[in-house]
């Protein structure tokens, strides 16, 4: 039986960074992955691109569901 209701489970790395890069940059993230992957690109040091769409998506998720944030 699968529930829906239920998010992916994602590493403590990838949501301490797109926080911490929430907090630090509120004005330059929005709802669209695309840009949050360029931002996401410019303002950090990750080397993969992999590990980048993945943090771009987490900020993404997490801008949809904290509006105000």
């Amino acid at each position: 039986m699968r529930v829906d209701s239920m998010g992916r489970i994602r590493p403590t790395y990838i949501k301490r960074v797109a926080i911490e890069l929430l907090k630090k940059h509120p004005e330059q993230f929005t709802n669209d992955f695309e840009q949050n992957k360029i931002k996401v690109g410019e303002l950090t040091d990750v080397k993969y691109t992999g590990m980048r769409n993945r943090i771009a998506g987490y900020v993404t998720r997490y801008r949809r569901a904290h509006p105000a944030t």
